[in-house]
């Protein structure tokens, strides 16, 4: 009995071992690799600065405190709840770090230095991030805890933004310099995803219903698709460029709608052609999933086949038709960055300006509101995917 006992006690005191990684990547970035990184102006390299030169004693302890807390909670591994809140409380501490860092070794009212986050801070907000993360997998949240939590983070990051928290840290200093058209680009890149998702489900639905009642044009109609998919998306953004341009020469009803060989047409020509292949595939296989005994009795009480469709076969396929979109949406709101490169506009804009100028902070610029826009995207899909699986079970 005692040596059962002794057993279990030492399986509960095991470290977890994604927490010991993740605080041995931690421990690394805080004591080994720069925090912050001091620049004259946006392009010059810079000065990397560790934790300690960047903030002081008083600002630097309350941090650790907190880093220190989330570590114990990461390696302990026994409550998910204290893994969360310790995670987020260190997530929240490291940001606030570098925003310090940035008031202290910026002069008050120099607009040229820029203090840029450096790889320490970014692995520790990474660590925090990757925490985070498992430990809510491992409560199990469900869909109204998870859009809850994600309006609770965005609201938090968003007050933070609004209150200048993050205003010296060079990555604002560039929303400064481009706020006159950030929300403009913005606007275009959700014009750009969205549009050419809508378009696509409008075409790509009917497509698969055809697949699935016709069963001899569903793999041409795939493999077709599946060839699309393949094509790299700069190769197909320039294999449209032309016959778009032509069609313009030749058509003056064309240009005048704004169809021309570079901007936003054959971004959403190729984006619509991208979301074809999940959107079809996934329709087709959620209606052969339908049970056959739900559409015999459905036909025995007399409905008829659109009835059967509307009322029976496309809400139990709805889940899996979800599940395609929402892999078109993510799909369509990263290439769109790409779409830049042919004039189509959007957040894309910011980062290949960034690449040209060798300014980083303007990459980041385009490339974190992006990922946060994917991001945000997939967890309210998901969410609604699992409340119509769950209100049918």
């Amino acid at each position: 009995m005692n040596r059962v006992a002794t057993g279990e006690s030492r399986s509960l005191a095991r470290p977890d071992p994604l927490g010991l990684a993740l605080f041995a990547v931690g421990a690394v970035a805080l004591a080994g690799l720069p925090f912050v990184v001091f620049k004259m102006n946006r392009i010059v390299p810079g000065v990397p600065l560790d934790f300690g030169a960047a903030l002081p004693s008083r600002l630097a302890v309350p941090c650790l405190l907190v880093c220190a807390l989330s570590a114990a909670a990461a390696v302990a591994g026994r409550s998910a709840w204290l893994r969360l809140v310790t995670a987020l409380g260190g997530l929240a501490a490291v940001a606030a770090a570098a925003a310090a860092a940035a008031d202290r070794l910026t002069p008050p009212g120099n607009l040229v230095f820029r203090i840029a986050p450096g790889a320490g801070c970014w692995l520790l907000l990474a660590c925090a991030a990757l925490l985070a993360v498992d430990a809510a997998m491992q409560l199990r949240p469900g869909p109204i805890a998870r859009v809850l939590g994600l309006v609770i983070c965005l609201g938090a990051t968003g007050m933070a933004f609004s209150r200048g928290v993050f205003d010296d840290l060079s990555i604002m200093r560039e929303y400064a310099v481009h706020a006159h058209r950030f929300a403009a680009e913005a606007l275009r890149h959700l014009e750009l995803a969205f549009g050419s998702l809508a378009a696509a489900v409008a075409f790509a639905l009917p497509l698969g219903l055809m697949c699935h009642r016709l069963p001899s044009l569903r793999a041409p109609t795939l493999s077709l698709l599946n060839v699309v998919q393949t094509i790299p998306s700069i190769a197909l953004f320039g294999i449209l460029m032309a016959p778009l341009a032509a069609l313009s020469a030749a058509v003056p009803l064309a240009a005048k709608l704004g169809i021309e060989g570079i901007g936003a047409a054959p971004a959403v020509v190729a984006l619509f052609l991208y979301s074809l292949l999940p959107i079809v595939a996934n329709t087709a296989l959620g209606l052969q999933r339908v049970s056959p005994a739900a559409i015999e009795a459905a036909r025995g009480m007399g409905l008829t086949e659109g009835q059967i469709l509307r009322g029976i076969e496309l809400p139990l396929a709805l889940p899996a038709i979800l599940a395609g979109i929402r892999i078109v949406l993510i799909q369509n709101i990263g290439l769109t960055t790409i779409a830049a490169l042919i004039g189509a506009g959007g957040l894309g804009t910011f980062v290949f300006q960034g690449i040209g100028q060798t300014a980083i902070d303007l990459v980041l610029l385009g490339a974190l509101p992006t990922v946060a826009l994917a991001v945000a995207s997939g967890v309210l899909l998901d969410a609604l995917i699992e409340s119509i699986d769950r209100s049918r079970a």
